[in-house]
């Protein structure tokens, strides 16, 4: 059995994890490279497998950056099953054609407006890629066997991190031995808003591990008063309140925030919009899985946990961009969370410039990304090949992030029974990597290996 290390080595994109055995091979997550040029690039390289020979792709859970290549990979003659959770298809349903439409849509911006530097530019898949992707997901059971071939199995189980997210367990029989390994996807943190806690595993041979917070501990903050404070200074300046936000997760997270303020009496009168197509259907999905998830309501009917009496849904492109020109405060939750495409950058041409308003952001910034470009005090950026001021208040609200921190990380290794035979920290920027590393050794003296990109490891 071999291990080929295909994306998330050394940044926190593009997951892709090629296991293989004799004339058998398995794709486990197939994510988008996203931030900088660099890994951008790396979308539009083949992989160095045979796309149309793949026996199966395993999903950990619905991230972009866990699935937006699986269009490209279809077009290069894969035609197995996705295996996945069943709320991770369904969020897949929607993100994947949404993935493919910005695409389409940037393309074609980029060619009316000429700032590519290409004569033609053109989107890595469309809309319509996307679709036809749809028809090979497949659902899986938890806690199931899933034989994958002779001697090779699958099991998937529940994790915490996002609705659907799942860590997977793969078995082998070889050669009168046994052993695993474990994909741990994105670890999810303990006591979070809305997810569940991460789940216990006794032990594994090999574990991948994420690493994106290796170095850093989530502030402990009540996000409630900080949102309470953001909004009623900003209302009081009559400025708006632009929240970019993951139309998976961060989202709902902040929908559920609002409501609980509101019924608390703590929200001020002011509209609140939520621009973004995706993340009204993605709360749908939240909705019809309600029973995964850790609820503690409040007193809140758990049908409108995710619905502020004020919040109006912005569906029609026409809607969006009236929302450049409102009088008077308002709240206009919209995507991209990172600001690297979506309708939030439309409103950052208006509101980044205006003192009065306020720009909140809710998690992690990658590297190469507006959100980290800002975080890191940039005075103007570039949107859409225009320079646009930054004169907005910006706010950092770390505490709602969906992956654990190096705590929350070490609390859950520490539940092992024994320790694997190597762990492989990926999905992490080199400092944190490196961070984590030694907190693992130091504190439990494991086997800890950074692989880099294209790493083979013979198991």
């Amino acid at each position: 059995m071999r291990l080929q290390f295909l994306g998330a080595t050394e940044t926190v994109t593009g997951s892709k994890y090629c296991l293989s055995q004799g004339d058998h091979s398995w794709l486990i997550d197939c994510g988008l490279f996203q931030g900088l040029k660099e890994l951008r690039r790396r979308n539009w390289h083949r992989l160095p497998v045979d796309e149309a020979k793949l026996d199966a792709v395993l999903l950990t859970h619905a991230h972009i950056d866990h699935t937006g290549y699986l269009p490209v990979l279809v077009k290069h003659g894969f035609e197995g099953p996705i295996y996945a959770s069943a709320p991770t298809i369904e969020l897949c349903k929607l993100m994947l054609p949404d993935a493919g439409y910005i695409q389409e849509e940037d393309a074609r911006f980029a060619a009316t407006k000429g700032f590519s530097k290409h004569a033609s530019p053109q989107a890595l898949y469309t809309y319509d890629d996307a679709v036809r992707s749809l028809k090979q997901l497949t659902p899986v059971v938890d806690c199931e066997w899933l034989d994958l071939s002779p001697g090779v199995r699958a099991m998937y189980r529940p994790s915490g991190h996002i609705l659907g997210s799942r860590f997977i367990n793969i078995s082998v029989e070889e050669k009168h031995r046994h052993f695993n390994i474990f994909f741990g996807g994105d670890i999810g943190r303990y006591d979070a808003l809305i997810a569940i806690d991460p789940g216990k595993v006794k032990s594994v041979t090999y574990l991948l591990l994420e690493a994106t917070y290796g170095e850093k501990l989530h502030p402990e903050e009540d996000v409630y008063a900080r949102f309470e404070k953001i909004i009623m200074e900003t209302v009081a300046r009559g400025g708006k309140v632009l929240i970019p936000a993951f139309a998976v997760s961060r989202t709902q997270q902040i929908l559920y925030i609002l409501r609980k303020l509101e019924n608390e009496g703590r929200l001020p009168p002011v509209p609140i919009y939520l621009n973004s197509p995706l993340a009204i259907d993605a709360t749908s999905v939240y909705k019809q899985f309600i029973h995964e998830q850790n609820f503690f309501s409040n007193g809140t009917p758990t049908e409108d946990v995710f619905h502020p009496s004020r919040l109006t849904m912005v569906h029609e492109a026409s809607a969006s961009k009236h929302l450049n020109h409102l009088e008077g405060p308002a709240i206009i939750i919209s995507s991209s969370g990172m600001l690297i495409g979506g309708r939030i950058l439309h409103h950052l041409k208006y509101y980044l410039p205006d003192p009065a308003s306020t720009l909140v952001l809710t998690g992690f910034q990658a590297e190469g990304t507006r959100g980290r470009a800002l975080l890191d005090g940039a005075k103007s950026i570039k949107v859409h090949g225009q320079d646009v001021a930054v004169r907005a208040h910006i706010e950092f609200v770390e505490s709602l992030s969906a992956h654990g921190d190096w705590k929350d990380i070490m609390r859950w290794l520490k539940g092992f029974e024994r320790p694997p035979h190597t762990t492989f920290l990926i999905h992490g920027e080199q400092s944190a990597l490196g961070a984590l590393k030694q907190k693992i050794e130091d504190e439990l003296r494991w086997n800890v290996v950074i692989p880099r990109y294209f790493d083979r490891v013979d198991l």
